[in-house]
């Protein structure tokens, strides 16, 4: 991941929650609006652990995934644990990457990425 550069307008959000109230109150919600608001200039979600089987049930968080991709946010997935619950091709049905995601995500935090986790 040579092309990331360090820059203080890039934000990676960890989503590991399996809480709905934690994705529709939080995560979702300010992931959309720190794109479609200017607030950060590249921003990436990832779907790891719980969150993933969350997402691969529950059509009203896809119909917002679906909106937050369409305003530009990159959305990956980890692998691993999408395999581990089973959802790994509903989450790519959706539009999201889905990759081992241990090293992307380090590639980020050496980069100097803004990091949320929820």
């Amino acid at each position: 991941m040579k092309e990331m550069v360090n820059d203080k307008n890039k934000l990676v959000v960890l989503w590991t929650s399996g809480d709905r109230d934690v994705a529709l109150k939080m995560v979702f919600m300010y992931t959309l609006n720190g794109k479609m608001r200017g607030w950060w200039n590249d921003v990436r979600l990832i779907v790891w652990g719980p969150s993933s089987k969350l997402l691969s049930s529950d059509i009203e968080l896809q119909d917002y995934i679906k909106k937050i991709i369409e305003e530009g946010v990159v959305v990956e997935a980890c692998k691993a644990c999408a395999d581990s619950y089973g959802v790994s091709s509903e989450l790519e049905d959706l539009g999201i990457e889905v990759k081992y995601m241990g090293e992307p995500l380090t590639d980020y935090l050496k980069s100097g990425w803004k990091t949320i986790t929820f």
